[in-house]
Parts: C-alpha cells; sequence; structure tokens
C-alpha cells in the first residue's frame, strides 16, 4: 500500500501514536480536558487513548476502513474543544508555547479533511 499523503497507513500510525502517548504520559493530556465534562480528566485521557487505538485499528484493516476514517473525522471535530482549552490556558505561558497552542487550532481542519479522503478511497 503506498504511503502518500492520504495514506490509511499513515493515519492509522499517526492514531495509534496518539492513543499510545495518552497512555504513557496522560498527565499533560488531562491538562486539555474540559472542567465541564463528567468524570474524572484521566478517566477522559484514557478514553480518548483507547479511542484512537480503536480507530487506527479500524482505519488499518480494510474492511473497516471507510467507516472507522469517517469516525476519525468525527472524533478529530470532537477533540478541537480541547485544543481550544489548551490555547486558552496557555495565555500566561511563553510565547513560544502561546504560538504552538494556537497553531494546533487550525491543524485541526487537515486531519478532518484527510480522514474524510481515507474514507473515501476505501473500497466500499
Amino acid at each position: 500500500m503506498p504511503r502518500t499523503p492520504s495514506s490509511p497507513v499513515l493515519l492509522a500510525g499517526l492514531l495509534a501514536t496518539a492513543g499510545v502517548a495518552h497512555a504513557v504520559v496522560p498527565k499533560q493530556f488531562d491538562a486539555t480536558v474540559p472542567s465541564s465534562l463528567p468524570g474524572t480528566p484521566r478517566q477522559w485521557t484514557y478514553a480518548s487513548g483507547a479511542v484512537e487505538l480503536a480507530l487506527a485499528a479500524g482505519v488499518a484493516h480494510p474492511r473497516t476502513r471507510r467507516v472507522a476514517a469517517l469516525a476519525a473525522a468525527a472524533f478529530f471535530v470532537g477533540v478541537f474543544p480541547a485544543n481550544v482549552k489548551m490555547a486558552v490556558d496557555a495565555r500566561r505561558r511563553s510565547p513560544a508555547v502561546r504560538a504552538v497552542t494556537i497553531a494546533r487550532l487550525p491543524l485541526q481542519l487537515p486531519l478532518v479533511l484527510w480522514a474524510r479522503n481515507v474514507s473515501r478511497g476505501a473500497a466500499g
């Protein structure tokens, strides 16, 4: 399978890496969980990591790729509030940290479009 920018292999790898990161370094993700959500930030961190791992597996498998890639696109939209919270919380941090958190915000759109393209390219 070619590894193009719309490659399902690369998308699955990104999702798997993010999912593992949620388990390995959960503290940094806990801070991005909006306080308005029920439960603890750690529960949300582990749950979102598990979802990313499930999405990675679904995108990697040709039979489930279409649905999993669409679900990944929805997931990328769903976690956008966490990225906004991260940017808001960085207001009093260094200019470099503020720049990174603000720069992440528009990057959600290419992720959504990438997942959508993977879904469209899946056999189905």
